[in-house]
């Protein structure tokens, strides 16, 4: 049972995708300048790895070797297009504010590493809880930079004003740069500062250590 809490818990900061294995930075940029892009966005990478990670566990002592990852690939497929198209018909401004991003899941290294890395080689439950925890793991990055993004930018969190603008008769002045892509890597490279700051376990080992003998000189 603890093992498989661990599944579930590490990926939210010890292990997180994005912090720490630095995966799915790309969409993590471009879908974050509102908060309500980010949570769409991540429900819907969320449901793609919880499912994709059970189906491909269930088949997986059915699948060759040699094709693998083209399984892979098209059971991950066919689940984005399947959320692609519920987003379309029920959610049709968040989806065309997402724009070619949803479909860009299937290219996401995070879900196709979990199915390559653990769910080809564990069972259903474990591989669900590890999909599950990623992608609570990638949320949690999400909606942290969405949230930073839209306040900061807007002065207002899911349409609701917050911090009233000097425009509005209010005291705050919108940070522009806050809804240009640059900002994104900003929060983040923040966010994984404060979290090695915290962590240092998870700081990287400099690939070139000068000696003390080499400073002193």
């Amino acid at each position: 049972m603890g093992a498989n809490l661990d599944h579930l818990i590490k990926p939210l900061i010890a292990n997180n995708p994005v912090t720490l294995q630095i995966l799915g930075i790309c969409s993590a940029l471009a879908v974050t300048t509102s908060l309500s892009t980010a949570l769409v966005m991540s429900a819907a990478l969320t449901g793609v790895l919880v499912l994709s990670s059970a189906t491909i566990s269930v088949i997986r002592h059915h699948i060759p070797n040699v094709i693998r990852l083209i399984v892979q690939i098209v059971v991950i497929a066919s689940l984005v297009v399947v959320i692609d198209e519920l987003l379309q018909a029920f959610a049709f401004e968040i989806s065309r504010k997402l724009s070619i991003f949803v479909g860009l899941i299937v290219t996401n290294c995070l879900v196709l590493g979990r199915a390559e890395a653990f769910a080809m080689r564990n069972p259903v439950w474990p591989s669900v809880l590890d999909g599950l925890g990623n992608g609570l793991g990638y949320s949690l990055v999400l909606i942290i930079v969405g949230t930073v993004r839209e306040l900061f930018g807007t002065g207002a969190l899911l349409g609701y004003t917050v911090l009233t603008p000097a425009a509005e008769g209010g005291w705050f002045e919108p940070f522009g740069l806050m809804q240009l892509a640059p900002s994104g890597f900003f929060v983040i490279a923040l966010l994984i500062w404060a979290i090695r700051s915290l962590r240092v376990e998870q700081v990287d080992t400099p690939e070139f250590a000068m000696k003390r003998s080499e400073v002193t000189r």
